[in-house]
């Protein structure tokens, strides 16, 4: 008897429920052995309470062996203030994204993107594409260190420095706003380990360190200099590095030149989403955030509000999140059958949801995903 999973289910915004349902079809079908319990998560709840991402969800997160997540709506600072309850405006609320902030307090490090093209996709950029994203998922321009008004302080700072920064002293606080980018050796060293690690225990063919080395000199500088030395350990798997500029030219050019990718968050971030395009598009797109203790599963597409409750949006990065969590929890039979399912519905092409050219809904495509990787069925 194997064991009973308890599974945060996150749904948050717009087409998130809609995905999410469709995703639990699959799960059900495969009879894992689970427990759902749901989490309050996204914009409603910043607009009610002020927290998209409450306490009692986090107290959650600690509780179960793994979460599915849907889509969060995110809006710019000044956007949000003013669809905050009348009765929290004016209190100084800041609005951060709970999937970042959730990355942060459960230390998901890794950021698992992996874009593999299903063959007959008639989406698919070129047919057997085949790469993994490793994103760094904790730190550099999404640290959550902003300025929308400048401290005077750190205005006074800046002006001591050479260059452009003498102009500062010149600006208020509110004529500008500042990000910081901040990378640690121990997050750079991390995923880079963990990118190597994979390629070794899957047998890929090269690991690709993406960064702006030769522009954003200290923190890009340390993760290229940092993959250097973890690569050593590793030495029977090629490495290489190219700028996030020009790996996105040589990426639409010569895909198949790369295999495992490796980069800083917001690298990762841009880099896994022309992955995604490539084959087949964010209907497609899959992603583990992943700790020592906990991950959490998720398509890597928005919450596209305007289709909320339509049932319009393609499933198949949900149900192929789904997957991974079961790949993760150990499930690996399961795993297989919720794949090789997508793979033989997609293949069939009958049932297509309009991204595809189709008129299928998103149940629709769930239940056609399941009917294919019945218990009865799998080998």
């Amino acid at each position: 008897m194997g064991k009973k999973y308890r599974i945060a289910w996150l749904p948050g915004d717009g087409v998130g429920n809609d995905v999410m349902e469709a995703a639990r079809i699959v799960l059900d079908r495969v009879e894992l052995d689970a427990e759902y319990l749901h989490g309050d998560i996204g914009w409603d709840f910043w607009c009610k309470e002020g927290d998209a991402f409450p306490q009692r969800t986090v107290d959650l997160l600690k509780s179960v062996d793994a979460a599915m997540f849907g889509a969060i709506t995110s809006k710019p600072v000044k956007a949000a203030e003013k669809e905050l309850s009348p009765a929290l405006q004016g209190k100084g609320m800041a609005y951060r994204s709970p999937i970042v902030r959730m990355r942060q307090l459960f230390d998901l490090y890794i950021c698992l993107r992996p874009c593999k093209a299903i063959p007959q996709n008639p989406l698919n950029y070129k047919e057997g594409i085949d790469l993994v994203m490793f994103r760094e998922n904790t730190e550099d321009l999404y640290a959550g260190v902003e300025f929308n008004t400048v401290p005077e302080k750190l205005r006074d700072t800046l002006s001591e420095l050479s260059g452009p920064f003498k102009a500062f002293k010149a600006l208020k606080g509110e004529d500008y706003a500042i990000s910081c980018k901040i990378n640690t050796k121990k997050g750079c060293e991390r995923i880079l380990r963990a990118a190597f690690e994979f390629a070794r225990k899957f047998k890929r063919k090269k690991v690709t360190v993406v960064h702006k080395a030769n522009v954003v000199r200290a923190t890009d500088g340390l993760f290229l200099e940092t993959a250097k030395a973890v690569a050593k350990d590793f030495p029977e798997i090629p490495m290489d590095d190219a700028n996030i500029d020009a790996m996105m030219m040589w990426l639409l050019k010569n895909p198949f030149n790369y295999d495992v990718l490796v980069a800083p968050n917001l690298y990762g971030d841009i880099a896994s989403d022309l992955c995604a395009q490539m084959v087949g598009g964010l209907g497609f797109g899959c992603s583990g955030n992943i700790g020592e203790k906990l991950a959490v599963f998720e398509p890597t597409h928005g919450s596209a509000p305007k289709y909320a409750g339509q049932y319009k949006v393609n499933p198949i990065a949900t149900i192929l999140a789904a997957k991974m969590m079961l790949d993760w929890l150990g499930e690996a039979e399961k795993a297989k059958a919720i794949e090789e399912a997508t793979i033989a519905v997609v293949r069939e092409g009958q049932v297509r949801t309009y991204d595809m050219g189709g008129k299928s809904t998103t149940l629709e495509m769930g239940r056609a995903i399941a009917d294919k990787c019945g218990v009865a069925e799998r080998t």
